[in-house]
């Protein structure tokens, strides 16, 4: 049975950073691209930044230059140091993979950012 599993959320002030994670497991086979999606409260749920198993690497403009992607699409792992945080980054964070024929979802991380 196929798991993906977000960790490292959680409460920090503006300014702070956090870092997370995203395994998968369960049998997931030919990762194509993993993504960083988010959703604030009472918004779309919105890409964040995604990597290729070739790891190129595309970001959201409202995360340029603050939050860095990097992964292992081999080992189905994926992660995003997220510095500089500010309130309106606060939302749940969900890791997204996607094969050649099927996404798959984690169940998010909330990462909350106090003013």
């Amino acid at each position: 049975q196929v798991q993906v599993v977000e960790s490292g959320g959680g409460l920090v002030q503006a300014g702070g950073s956090l870092r997370l994670s995203c395994a998968a497991s369960g049998g997931i086979f030919s990762v194509n691209a993993m993504d960083w999606y988010r959703q604030a409260p009472g918004k779309q749920r919105e890409l964040v930044a995604k990597i290729t198993n070739a790891g190129t690497t595309t970001y959201a403009d409202f995360v340029k230059d603050r939050f860095t992607i990097s992964g292992d699409s081999a080992k189905s792992t994926v992660f995003l140091q997220m510095n500089s945080l500010q309130p309106e980054d606060t939302a749940v964070y969900y890791c997204r993979v996607r094969t050649s024929n099927r996404l798959y979802w984690g169940q998010g991380t909330q990462v909350t950012v106090a003013s």
